[in-house]
Protein backbone atom coordinates (compact mmCIF):
# COMPACT_ATOMS: atom_id res chain seq x y z
CA UNK A 1 0.00 0.00 0.00
CA UNK A 2 1.34 3.41 -0.99
CA UNK A 3 2.13 6.15 1.49
CA UNK A 4 -0.67 8.27 0.01
CA UNK A 5 -3.28 5.63 0.82
CA UNK A 6 -1.89 5.19 4.33
CA UNK A 7 -2.13 8.94 4.94
CA UNK A 8 -5.67 9.01 3.60
CA UNK A 9 -6.85 6.04 5.67
CA UNK A 10 -5.32 7.43 8.87
CA UNK A 11 -6.89 10.84 8.20
CA UNK A 12 -10.39 9.52 7.47
CA UNK A 13 -11.58 8.96 11.08
CA UNK A 14 -10.21 12.37 12.05
CA UNK A 15 -12.18 13.78 9.13
CA UNK A 16 -15.34 12.14 10.45
CA UNK A 17 -14.74 13.68 13.88
CA UNK A 18 -14.15 17.10 12.32
CA UNK A 19 -17.27 16.63 10.20
CA UNK A 20 -19.30 15.83 13.31
CA UNK A 21 -18.10 19.06 14.90
CA UNK A 22 -18.89 20.99 11.73
CA UNK A 23 -22.52 19.83 11.90
CA UNK A 24 -22.68 21.55 15.29
CA UNK A 25 -21.09 24.65 13.75
CA UNK A 26 -23.65 24.60 10.94
CA UNK A 27 -26.57 24.44 13.35
CA UNK A 28 -25.36 26.77 16.09
CA UNK A 29 -23.14 29.49 14.66
CA UNK A 30 -25.91 31.15 12.59
CA UNK A 31 -28.10 31.12 15.71
CA UNK A 32 -25.38 32.76 17.82
CA UNK A 33 -25.09 29.72 20.09
CA UNK A 34 -22.01 28.13 21.62
CA UNK A 35 -20.45 25.28 19.66
CA UNK A 36 -19.04 23.78 22.86
CA UNK A 37 -22.03 23.54 25.20
CA UNK A 38 -24.55 22.02 25.62
CA UNK A 39 -24.13 18.56 24.12
CA UNK A 40 -25.66 17.72 20.77
CA UNK A 41 -29.42 17.39 20.96
CA UNK A 42 -32.36 16.34 18.85
CA UNK A 43 -33.60 19.30 16.79
CA UNK A 44 -37.22 18.23 17.43
CA UNK A 45 -37.54 17.33 21.11
CA UNK A 46 -34.32 18.81 22.49
CA UNK A 47 -33.18 15.55 24.10
CA UNK A 48 -29.43 15.16 24.39
CA UNK A 49 -28.02 12.64 21.95
CA UNK A 50 -26.35 9.79 23.82
CA UNK A 51 -22.68 9.12 23.17
CA UNK A 52 -23.48 5.76 21.59
CA UNK A 53 -25.75 7.50 19.07
CA UNK A 54 -23.32 10.33 18.36
CA UNK A 55 -20.85 8.29 16.33
CA UNK A 56 -20.45 10.11 12.99
CA UNK A 57 -22.59 8.65 10.17
CA UNK A 58 -22.90 5.25 11.87
CA UNK A 59 -25.09 6.56 14.69
CA UNK A 60 -27.51 8.12 12.21
CA UNK A 61 -27.64 4.93 10.14
CA UNK A 62 -28.25 2.67 13.14
CA UNK A 63 -31.12 4.89 14.28
CA UNK A 64 -32.41 5.01 10.70
CA UNK A 65 -32.32 8.77 10.79
CA UNK A 66 -34.65 9.11 13.79
CA UNK A 67 -34.29 10.38 17.33
CA UNK A 68 -34.11 7.58 19.90
CA UNK A 69 -36.26 9.62 22.32
CA UNK A 70 -39.08 11.04 20.20
CA UNK A 71 -38.82 9.09 16.97
CA UNK A 72 -38.82 12.22 14.81
CA UNK A 73 -36.64 12.29 11.74
CA UNK A 74 -33.16 13.81 11.95
CA UNK A 75 -32.22 15.31 8.60
CA UNK A 76 -29.77 13.59 6.27
CA UNK A 77 -27.75 16.82 6.17
CA UNK A 78 -25.87 15.71 9.29
CA UNK A 79 -24.37 12.45 7.97
CA UNK A 80 -23.82 14.04 4.54
CA UNK A 81 -21.75 16.82 6.13
CA UNK A 82 -19.85 14.33 8.26
CA UNK A 83 -19.05 11.99 5.38
CA UNK A 84 -18.34 14.80 2.91
CA UNK A 85 -15.94 16.47 5.32
CA UNK A 86 -14.17 13.18 6.01
CA UNK A 87 -13.72 12.51 2.29
CA UNK A 88 -12.28 15.98 1.70
CA UNK A 89 -9.91 15.76 4.67
CA UNK A 90 -8.79 12.27 3.67
CA UNK A 91 -8.41 13.37 0.05
CA UNK A 92 -6.17 16.26 1.06
CA UNK A 93 -3.71 13.93 2.73
CA UNK A 94 -3.90 11.56 -0.24
CA UNK A 95 -3.15 14.33 -2.74
CA UNK A 96 -0.33 16.13 -0.89
CA UNK A 97 2.84 14.40 0.22
CA UNK A 98 3.84 17.16 2.64
CA UNK A 99 2.01 16.74 5.93
CA UNK A 100 2.24 20.49 6.50
CA UNK A 101 0.42 21.19 3.26
CA UNK A 102 -1.99 18.32 3.85
CA UNK A 103 -3.03 19.87 7.15
CA UNK A 104 -3.54 23.32 5.60
CA UNK A 105 -5.57 22.02 2.65
CA UNK A 106 -7.54 19.62 4.85
CA UNK A 107 -8.43 22.44 7.25
CA UNK A 108 -9.52 24.66 4.36
CA UNK A 109 -11.63 21.97 2.74
CA UNK A 110 -13.18 20.96 6.07
CA UNK A 111 -14.77 24.42 6.22
CA UNK A 112 -16.32 24.20 2.76
CA UNK A 113 -19.32 21.89 3.35
CA UNK A 114 -20.39 23.72 6.52
CA UNK A 115 -20.00 27.16 4.94
CA UNK A 116 -21.98 26.03 1.91
CA UNK A 117 -24.79 24.65 4.05
CA UNK A 118 -24.97 27.82 6.14
CA UNK A 119 -24.95 30.11 3.10
CA UNK A 120 -27.65 28.11 1.33
CA UNK A 121 -29.95 28.14 4.35
CA UNK A 122 -29.21 31.52 5.92
CA UNK A 123 -27.61 33.52 3.09
CA UNK A 124 -24.64 34.39 5.29
CA UNK A 125 -21.03 33.34 5.71
CA UNK A 126 -20.47 33.95 9.43
CA UNK A 127 -17.69 36.23 10.63
CA UNK A 128 -17.22 33.80 13.52
CA UNK A 129 -15.76 31.40 10.97
CA UNK A 130 -14.06 33.84 8.62
CA UNK A 131 -12.14 36.06 11.04
CA UNK A 132 -10.42 33.18 12.88
CA UNK A 133 -9.61 31.58 9.53
CA UNK A 134 -8.10 34.81 8.20
CA UNK A 135 -5.77 34.82 11.20
CA UNK A 136 -5.07 31.12 11.69
CA UNK A 137 -4.18 30.15 8.13
CA UNK A 138 -1.50 32.81 7.54
CA UNK A 139 0.05 32.10 10.96
CA UNK A 140 0.07 28.36 10.26
CA UNK A 141 1.57 28.81 6.79
CA UNK A 142 4.33 31.05 8.15
CA UNK A 143 5.16 28.38 10.75
CA UNK A 144 5.08 25.73 8.01
CA UNK A 145 7.48 27.83 5.91
CA UNK A 146 9.91 28.12 8.82
CA UNK A 147 9.64 24.33 9.26
CA UNK A 148 10.72 23.81 5.66
CA UNK A 149 7.37 23.07 4.07
CA UNK A 150 7.09 23.84 0.32
CA UNK A 151 4.90 26.92 0.71
CA UNK A 152 5.40 30.34 -0.86
CA UNK A 153 4.59 33.24 1.45
CA UNK A 154 4.81 35.86 -1.29
CA UNK A 155 2.29 34.00 -3.43
CA UNK A 156 0.19 33.48 -0.30
CA UNK A 157 -0.06 37.26 0.06
CA UNK A 158 -0.75 37.70 -3.64
CA UNK A 159 -3.47 35.06 -3.50
CA UNK A 160 -5.08 36.84 -0.57
CA UNK A 161 -5.01 40.20 -2.34
CA UNK A 162 -5.92 38.93 -5.80
CA UNK A 163 -8.86 36.71 -4.88
CA UNK A 164 -10.16 38.59 -1.86
CA UNK A 165 -9.41 42.00 -3.34
CA UNK A 166 -10.84 41.03 -6.72
CA UNK A 167 -14.16 40.02 -5.18
CA UNK A 168 -14.13 43.13 -3.01
CA UNK A 169 -14.02 45.26 -6.15
CA UNK A 170 -16.85 43.20 -7.68
CA UNK A 171 -18.89 43.56 -4.48
CA UNK A 172 -18.41 47.32 -4.35
CA UNK A 173 -19.28 47.80 -8.01
CA UNK A 174 -22.16 45.37 -8.36
CA UNK A 175 -23.66 45.47 -4.87
CA UNK A 176 -24.87 41.92 -5.45
CA UNK A 177 -22.14 40.13 -3.52
CA UNK A 178 -21.80 40.01 0.24
CA UNK A 179 -18.71 40.72 2.30
CA UNK A 180 -18.85 37.12 3.50
CA UNK A 181 -18.04 36.01 -0.04
CA UNK A 182 -15.12 38.44 -0.11
CA UNK A 183 -13.71 37.07 3.16
CA UNK A 184 -14.17 33.48 2.01
CA UNK A 185 -12.32 34.26 -1.24
CA UNK A 186 -9.52 35.84 0.80
CA UNK A 187 -9.21 32.70 2.93
CA UNK A 188 -9.17 30.46 -0.14
CA UNK A 189 -6.66 32.72 -1.88
CA UNK A 190 -4.40 32.66 1.16
CA UNK A 191 -4.18 28.88 1.42
CA UNK A 192 -4.15 28.03 -2.27
CA UNK A 193 -1.85 30.95 -3.09
CA UNK A 194 0.76 29.43 -0.79
CA UNK A 195 0.74 26.39 -3.10
CA UNK A 196 0.99 28.45 -6.29
CA UNK A 197 -0.96 31.12 -8.11
CA UNK A 198 -2.31 28.58 -10.60
CA UNK A 199 -4.34 27.16 -7.71
CA UNK A 200 -5.95 30.53 -7.09
CA UNK A 201 -6.68 31.00 -10.79
CA UNK A 202 -8.32 27.60 -11.12
CA UNK A 203 -10.36 28.16 -7.94
CA UNK A 204 -11.67 31.48 -9.24
CA UNK A 205 -12.38 30.12 -12.73
CA UNK A 206 -14.15 27.06 -11.37
CA UNK A 207 -16.28 29.19 -9.04
CA UNK A 208 -17.31 31.47 -11.91
CA UNK A 209 -18.12 28.58 -14.25
CA UNK A 210 -20.03 26.63 -11.62
CA UNK A 211 -21.83 29.78 -10.47
CA UNK A 212 -22.88 30.49 -14.05
CA UNK A 213 -24.17 26.96 -14.49
CA UNK A 214 -26.02 27.24 -11.18
CA UNK A 215 -27.65 30.50 -12.30
CA UNK A 216 -28.79 28.88 -15.56
CA UNK A 217 -30.28 25.95 -13.67
CA UNK A 218 -32.02 28.36 -11.29
CA UNK A 219 -33.57 30.23 -14.23
CA UNK A 220 -34.71 26.96 -15.80
CA UNK A 221 -36.36 26.02 -12.51
CA UNK A 222 -38.28 29.29 -12.52
CA UNK A 223 -36.17 31.51 -10.29
CA UNK A 224 -36.47 35.21 -10.97
CA UNK A 225 -33.39 37.01 -12.29
CA UNK A 226 -33.43 39.21 -9.20
CA UNK A 227 -33.58 36.27 -6.80
CA UNK A 228 -30.60 36.10 -4.46
CA UNK A 229 -28.36 33.15 -5.26
CA UNK A 230 -25.71 32.43 -2.64
CA UNK A 231 -22.24 32.45 -4.17
CA UNK A 232 -20.48 30.89 -1.17
CA UNK A 233 -21.15 27.29 -2.26
CA UNK A 234 -19.61 28.01 -5.65
CA UNK A 235 -16.54 29.57 -4.07
CA UNK A 236 -16.29 26.47 -1.88
CA UNK A 237 -16.70 24.16 -4.88
CA UNK A 238 -14.03 26.09 -6.76
CA UNK A 239 -11.65 25.61 -3.84
CA UNK A 240 -12.29 21.86 -3.85
CA UNK A 241 -11.78 21.59 -7.61
CA UNK A 242 -8.55 23.56 -7.38
CA UNK A 243 -7.17 21.66 -4.39
CA UNK A 244 -7.38 18.36 -6.29
CA UNK A 245 -7.20 19.28 -9.96
CA UNK A 246 -5.44 22.65 -10.31
CA UNK A 247 -2.33 21.27 -11.98
CA UNK A 248 -3.99 19.19 -14.73
CA UNK A 249 -6.57 21.92 -15.39
CA UNK A 250 -3.98 24.68 -15.65
CA UNK A 251 -1.70 22.49 -17.79
CA UNK A 252 -4.60 21.75 -20.14
CA UNK A 253 -5.52 25.42 -20.35
CA UNK A 254 -1.97 26.54 -21.11
CA UNK A 255 -1.46 23.80 -23.71
CA UNK A 256 -4.81 24.46 -25.37
CA UNK A 257 -4.95 28.23 -25.47
CA UNK A 258 -1.36 29.42 -25.03
CA UNK A 259 0.63 26.48 -26.34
Amino acid sequence: MSDAWIRAIVAFPFGLAIGSFMTVVTARVPAGESVVRPRSKCPSCGSEIASRDNVPVLGWLLLRGRCRSCGERIGALYPILELGTAILVSGAFFAYESVWIGVAVAALLALMPAISAIDIEHRIIPNKLMYPALIAFPVYLVVAWFAGAPVDLVRMAIGFLAYGGGLLVVALISGGMGMGDVKLAAVIGTVLGALGLRYVGVAAAAAIVLGGLGAIVALILGKDRKSAIPFGPYLAAGAVVSAFFAEPISDWYLATFLG
